[in-house]
């Protein structure tokens, strides 16, 4: 619930030409810096030699600006990625203006460098809403339009919720089974029942699970009643739904470079060398579901293809023995000393599959009714490789795998393209932006704050955030 209330009330790639043809320099960090205060900023950095291959360098960036207690104070980090190319990214740790960023190699300037932001660059805890929610997505380049969004929105073209409101409640106020919020966004302001800060967002009322499995099932009851409108972080082939980003990958946007290790790009740094790495399929996790036991059982059989293990026993102590002996966890950074990842189902989709598909290894996906809102944009065999969901052809396909792998480091470079276009921290505000504006548009119910609700209030801002005024404007922002 916490972390939903932060994704409200927090929410509120453009190409650089290069001076040089062996340079290229893009990314928000650079052209967004300004409309787009993430609590890391990012962009990326890439040189090529002479006959264009991309060689790894190590790049210099400066920051000049002024801020109330001086010259602007900055953390930045370069992440080198498998490929050659860098992200750089940097952290304000307090509002600065007049604002130069340098970005070097050795004293070359790359890029349109320096860049130059007159106004003020706020950090990521400054309420300082700068537009209204469809002005602000059109400012930082959100698409218009996607697919998943309007797939899940059919069902709830006219939302109601003087007559859904109290059958909802009626059929999931559940304590102890069901965790379910009633929000309400009013004046910009978040008000809650329970039984995000860059923008303005639209004034909407809606309910959220805040358990992993969807609730809304098809079929049933719901042929007369129809379906209810409830956001939830997965969906199912059997369920109405509305998914929305996982909570984790909202915190990992929010917190990188602050209470967040791993992030999207974080996992994408440089690790072991592709033909370093060890030829077999890793795995580690809880006993959420048969098939996890099962993939221990093939490693237990083929532990020369298959390394998997189990951390925790919860729903399966009975069979430790066999499935045994549970293994200390790991850092997730070093799952990628090996070239093959195995996705497979937890409760509920694995929320760690994005992770998975910024890593350097190839991931292998089990077939699941369960999915995150980006899967419908991903092309199996492209950027990962299916696997039944009873996993009996995994290790035909790790021999296979073995057998053919410049195509895999086609698939795993192909995972990456598609992370850095839809599962960095912009896309996930934009489709969450995107998602509410068009959610926003098909209530046509009065929103209103009902008896009960208490107000989500923004954290204490910090004195030097010092905001510009917008006219009209008197609420907090998300």
């Amino acid at each position: 619930m916490k972390l939903l209330q932060v994704l409200f009330l927090a929410l509120v790639q453009l190409l650089g030409s290069s001076r040089g043809e062996d340079t290229r320099v893009w990314g928000p960090g650079l052209e967004l810096a300004d409309k787009l205060p993430l609590n890391a900023r990012y962009f990326f950095v890439e040189s090529r030699d002479g006959a264009g291959r991309i060689v790894p360098q190590q790049y210099r960036v400066l920051f000049k600006g002024h801020s109330r207690v001086g010259s602007c104070r900055v953390k930045i980090e370069q992440i080198d990625r498998v490929d050659g190319s860098s992200i750089i990214r940097y952290k304000l740790m307090e509002t600065c203006w007049n604002v130069e960023i340098h970005v070097l190699l050795g004293e070359r300037h790359l890029g349109q460098s320096p860049y130059r932001f007159e106004g003020k660059l706020y950090t990521e805890n400054c309420y300082c809403p700068q537009a209204p929610l469809e002005d602000w997505m059109e400012q930082i380049g959100c698409p218009s339009e996607d697919v998943q969004i309007n797939s899940d929105l059919i069902p709830f073209r006219a939302v109601n919720f003087s007559s859904l409101r109290p059958r909802i409640i009626q059929q999931y106020d559940k304590p102890g089974s069901v965790s379910l919020c009633n929000y309400v966004v009013k004046d910009n302001q978040i008000y809650r029942t329970c039984y995000g800060r860059k923008t303005l967002l639209p004034d909407m009322e809606l309910f959220v699970n805040l358990g992993d499995w969807p609730l809304v099932t098809k079929g049933g009851h719901r042929r007369t009643t129809g379906p209810y409108p409830i956001f939830s972080w997965c969906g199912s082939e059997d369920t109405f739904d509305i998914v929305m980003p996982t909570y984790d990958l909202v915190e990992a946007s929010l917190e990188a470079m602050s209470r967040v290790s791993l992030d999207m790009l974080s996992v994408q740094r440089k690790g072991v060398p592709w033909e370093e790495k060890v030829p077999k399929a890793f795995w580690r996790g809880r006993d959420a579901c048969r098939e996890r036991l099962d993939l221990v059982g093939l490693s237990q059989q083929h532990p020369d293809l298959v390394n998997a293990s189990l951390t925790n026993f919860f729903f399966f102590r009975d069979e430790e023995k066999k499935y045994g002996p549970k293994v200390a966890h790991i850092s997730f950074f070093d799952f990628f000393d090996y070239k093959y990842q195995v996705n497979v189902d937890g409760t509920v989709a694995a929320y760690r599959f994005p992770y998975l598909l910024g890593g350097s290894s190839v991931v292998f996906k089990q077939a699941s009714k369960y999915y995150e809102h980006f899967y419908s944009k991903l092309e199996q065999g492209r950027e990962y490789l299916p696997l039944k969901r009873d996993l009996s052809d995994l290790i035909e396909n790790i021999q296979r795998a073995r057998q053919q792998d410049d195509e895999m480091i086609t698939v795993r470079d192909n995972a990456k393209a598609f992370v850095d276009q839809h599962l960095l921290p912009r896309s996930i505000l934009c489709y969450s932006g995107l998602l509410f504006k068009e959610y926003s548009q098909n209530i046509v119910s009065p929103v209103q704050i009902l008896p009960g609700m208490e107000q989500a209030s923004q954290p204490g801002t910090s004195s030097n955030c010092e905001c510009d005024s917008v006219e009209g404007n008197n609420h907090d922002e998300l």
